[in-house]
């Protein structure tokens, strides 16, 4: 009960109305592009109505089966687009391999196979949320680069790319978005284990890739006619508060991780001597936090879009 008090408690610092009618819970469509903190395996060339493997990094559910089962009272159709390891364009921060489909490559397949609204997606500007959460491989593969003029401004080229992709999606109907920041990856093993100085680096290039993001949303919503709600949600302050608390929240650590559960276990509950049990870890790996972390983000979420129309 406490982790869902506190969801709900976060929501007005973590979320900001941009505009808004519609509501989550009247929401028929979600559509979700990303990386492996978003996808759940779905492959929609397979067909629209393809199952979810259920493939995540979370060693359960994500914050997007959360969202549109725990917290969705209405029968609301996902069409998971996400990729593990994206990044928004491939040419400009090259993923761990290249089979990887960046947002670029998202937003194609969307356009090839739900643009049209076919049987089975016959979704409508007025009844569908499109959620972009991106940016985790475009800054942590990028912050320590020294080829470009500065970070700052290599993060604006990377905004002008991703939003390049959001108006594709606005000119084939898309009207009611949800945008997340990049969460504190700064605080993941990954980065703790590189030391102080890639820490304070990519600190720093956190911070200004949510801040180019917050602008860039708001000159989307200034710049756009007929949008039915664009959510601006900041990731931020649930990762930290739980980072922060962690021993509040029942967590082992807010540092480390069990190598044994590092690349999943049969169960969402494995223990694993002398670890405690995998549920117990904020972490689940150098990078990818546990379903615990996903299902409270998603509460939270899901409380944003129900408190404000977006």
């Amino acid at each position: 009960m406490r982790t869902f008090l506190f969801a709900a408690s976060c929501v007005l610092s973590a979320a900001k109305l941009v505009s808004g009618q519609l509501y989550w819970n009247e929401t028929k469509f979600l559509f979700t592009f990303g990386d492996s903190y978003t996808t759940d395996g779905y492959n929609i060339s397979a067909g629209v109505n393809s199952p979810d493997p259920g493939y995540t990094s979370s060693n359960g559910p994500n914050w997007v089966e959360y969202l549109s089962g725990t917290y969705n009272v209405t029968d609301t159709k996902v069409l998971n687009l996400a990729s593990g390891g994206a990044t928004i364009d491939a040419a400009l921060v090259a993923p761990y391999l290249p089979t990887v489909l960046s947002i670029v490559d998202q937003v194609s397949q969307f356009q090839e196979y739900l643009a049209s609204k076919p049987a089975g997606a016959e979704w409508d500007s007025s009844n569908s949320l499109f959620a972009i959460w991106i940016g985790i491989n475009d800054v942590g593969n990028s912050y320590g680069w020294t080829n470009v003029t500065s970070q700052a401004a290599f993060h604006t080229t990377l905004m002008d790319r991703l939003f390049s992709q959001v108006e594709i999606l606005y000119q084939d109907g898309a009207r009611s978005f949800l945008f997340m920041t990049v969460p504190p990856t700064n605080r993941a093993p990954l980065l703790i284990e590189a030391g102080p100085t890639a820490v304070n680096q990519i600190t720093a290039a956190l911070a200004d890739y949510n801040d180019q993001l917050a602008r860039f949303v708001d000159l989307f919503e200034a710049t756009h006619e007929g949008l039915n709600g664009v959510t601006f949600f900041d990731t931020r302050p649930v990762f930290n508060t739980l980072l922060d608390n962690y021993a509040t929240f029942g967590y082992v650590n807010s540092t480390g991780y069990c190598a044994a559960y590092e690349n999943g276990t049969p169960e969402m509950t494995t223990q694993t001597e002398p670890c405690e049990p995998v549920s117990s870890y904020f972490w689940l790996n150098t990078l990818h936090p546990l379903y615990t972390v996903h299902n409270i983000l998603a509460h939270a979420v899901s409380t944003a879009l129900n408190t404000y129309s977006y």
